[in-house]
């Protein structure tokens, strides 16, 4: 896969994914808990519900691995191509979506602590944006298995593969990605619930998110 022009820059967006979506808003959880900086923490344990159907598409992602692979395994890819895209525009959404927290932040007075969220809010939103640009046309992996087996597809699991073959060496890729379809089930149900009952009831508004 090294003739692929843009494989640097899958990895790129991989390791922007890591800094922009785990390490700087892990910083910035443990820091509002410190401070006891309420409306920052619902906000961010808000985007970590969200930003899990990132890693449950790191788990779909792992079983498409490879040329000859089994019907589920493929299906998992698929899925996985979707999940990406669609965690994309969600996260963004999660980060500007409620009233109450964007007006508690706005009322915030002046610290690092805010300055730092208002930033990471912004830089999220640009950074995921350019991401659904950027998926658009990878998204025809999820509806060709050809072009799912090709190096065109399959750049983009190189690095979920490093993920299993750290943390799940030890596990097949069937398996995997059953993990990844558990993971993506709960994450459904709890969307659909908040959707048709919690957002009916409570709006825009967090409260005991």
């Amino acid at each position: 896969m090294d003739e692929l022009w843009f494989r640097p820059l899958v990895w790129t967006d991989y390791r922007l994914a890591m800094s922009f979506i785990v390490i700087v808003p892990t910083i910035l959880i443990i820091w509002s808990l410190v401070r006891q900086a309420e409306a920052i923490s619902r906000l961010l344990i808000i985007y970590w519900r969200v930003a899990s159907l990132l890693m449950i598409t790191i788990y779909l992602l792992v079983p498409a691995w490879g040329i000859e692979n089994s019907t589920f395994e493929n299906l998992c890819g698929q899925i996985g191509f979707i999940t990406a895209l669609v965690a994309r525009i969600l996260i963004p959404i999660s980060l500007w979506f409620w009233v109450d927290i964007n007006d508690e932040i706005k009322d915030l007075s002046p610290s690092f602590l805010k300055l730092m969220v208002v930033s990471w809010r912004w830089a999220m939103t640009v950074y995921c944006s350019l991401g659904v640009i950027a998926s658009v046309p990878f998204l025809s992996c999820a509806f060709s298995l050809d072009l799912l087996s090709s190096p065109f597809c399959q750049v983009w699991i190189e690095a979920p593969l490093g993920y299993r073959s750290i943390i799940h060496s030890d596990a097949t890729q069937g398996f995997i990605g059953f993990l990844g379809l558990l993971g993506l089930s709960v994450y459904v149900l709890y969307f659909g619930y908040f959707l048709l009952i919690r957002l009916g009831k409570q709006g825009r508004l967090a409260l005991e998110q």
